[in-house]
């Protein structure tokens, strides 16, 4: 699939991801990796980037990239728990996030996002809990 596929089958217009910039760069089963450039959009009043917009990014790139795993199976996968801790502030630039699973199982993945910034200094971390349903 290219990244332009990939961006259609996953972004729906007027959604979350759309609505804040967010750009998917790669999704595996074991890695997965994206990016949303440092807007005003993106930001709090004190111009560092929302804490929700990390949360936000972990669970969209974690749920598109174990949903692409789990839908060959007749499966689909839906946030279960997000922990997104702040490390150190981003004013400008780009946000860079890499997901890594840490357990695949039938009904329950686990990712860990560390979001970097352009300099490559963690500036968050996240794990998520994703649950794994089977399609009706």
């Amino acid at each position: 699939m290219t990244d332009r596929e990939l961006e259609n089958r996953l972004i729906t217009s007027g959604t979350l991801d759309q609505v804040l910039g967010f750009e998917f760069l790669e999704m595996g089963p074991e890695l997965a990796r994206a990016s949303v450039p440092v807007e005003d959009r993106v930001c709090q009043p004190f111009g560092l980037v929302h804490g929700g917009t990390y949360a936000a990014l972990a669970e969209t790139l974690v749920s598109g990239a174990t949903h692409l795993a789990v839908s060959q199976e007749g499966s689909f996968a839906v946030g279960q728990s997000n922990h997104t801790t702040f490390l150190r502030p981003v004013t400008s630039g780009t946000v860079h996030a890499e997901a890594r699973a840490r357990h695949r199982g039938r009904t329950t993945w686990i990712w860990d996002v560390d979001f970097t910034d352009d300099d490559g200094k963690l500036c968050a971390i996240a794990r998520v809990t994703m649950a794994v349903r089977a399609q009706r």
